[in-house]
């Protein structure tokens, strides 16, 4: 092998693309850049505009709205992750489980504000749960094997209570 025959991995080095240079090459003329007035000038585009027609976005009604500034975000853990845990050695059962503990297991990755517990798959083993909610099949089936489910969430206001 000699210094001349070296050359770069295949991908290294990009040709860099010559445009206006005729038509025959395809990027001529306009270079890429359209037609004339506002589209081909830079930084200038009025991306919802419809030609002075009232644009969809505006035609629409509103709806809804994101509450982002009172939602929890929660984390959702179903039965049978806490029970494959259990299996494996890196939960114990007769201890409470809440979730600082799930994180130290490995089974969440940070705590957010709270756990949701959900009832899928299936629990044999009997656990104390501190959970901030939990469906009312993840409850049963805790209870079902002899566990127990604290609920730390307050407890809503119903229509009779307010009143």
């Amino acid at each position: 092998m000699k210094l001349q025959e070296l050359s770069g991995r295949p991908g290294a080095r990009k040709v860099r693309k010559r445009i206006g240079r005729g038509i025959g090459s395809g990027t001529g003329k306009t270079g890429g850049r359209g037609g004339k007035g506002q589209t081909a000038r830079s930084g200038v585009r009025i991306k919802g505009f419809e030609g002075g027609q009232m644009p969809l976005h505006r035609r629409l009604p509103k709806r809804g709205f994101k509450n982002t500034k009172f939602a929890l975000r929660l984390n959702e853990v179903n039965l049978g992750r806490i029970q494959g845990a259990i299996d494996a050695g890196e939960l114990e059962a007769g201890g409470k489980i809440d979730s600082a503990g799930l994180v130290k297991a490995g089974i969440l990755r940070r705590a957010k504000d709270g756990v949701r517990l959900l009832g899928g798959g299936e629990i044999k083993a009997k656990v104390a749960l501190s959970v901030y909610g939990a469906s009312k099949s993840a409850i049963a089936a805790v209870e079902r094997a002899g566990g127990t489910v604290e609920i730390l969430a307050p407890k809503r206001e119903t229509d009779e209570q307010a009143a």
